[in-house]
């Protein structure tokens, strides 16, 4: 009993950690600079542990949009949907900036898929002009479903 009751504390103890490491919202971030946390983060989303990349990017969800999407759990359901889970895991990513502004930044960023299927989204980081802790920082605010552009030779 001792041994489970030290496995379950070791557990909850490296969750925490874990969470610790991750990239916080910052002023000194540039709108490219949080994308591709973002993106990064989906790309090798188990590591260091299961859902770190989904987790980091919900770090970076805008707080309006986070009203929309719910809590971290809710918006792991939807990262793993038809729509999302793309990303999860994806091999590669190009990135091409369409609307530049003071204050939102649009980039259309192409992916290629863990199964070898090339996609594009459409996704628009602002700032955030309200005040609190996130005033000043760069956060995603809206991810396009993806457009499928056909499969790789």
């Amino acid at each position: 009993m001792k041994i489970l009751f030290k496995l379950i504390i070791f557990f909850f103890l490296f969750i925490n950690c874990s969470n610790a490491d991750l990239i916080k919202p910052s002023s000194n971030l540039k709108p490219l600079d949080v994308l591709m946390i973002q993106l990064n983060s989906l790309k090798n989303n188990n590591n260091p542990y299961k859902d770190a990349g989904i987790e980091q990017t919900w770090e970076f969800a805008h707080p309006i949009n986070k009203v929309s999407t719910g809590p971290l759990e809710s918006f792991k359901k939807m990262i793993y949907s038809d729509s999302y889970k793309i990303l999860i895991s994806h091999l590669n990513n190009k990135t091409i900036v369409l609307t530049e502004t003071s204050n939102k930044f649009v980039y259309k960023v192409y992916v290629l898929s863990k199964d070898k299927k090339k996609y594009y989204y459409i996704w628009q980081i602002e700032k955030v002009e309200r005040e609190g802790k996130f005033k000043g920082c760069w956060m995603t605010t809206r991810v396009s479903d993806p457009i499928y552009l056909g499969e790789t030779i």
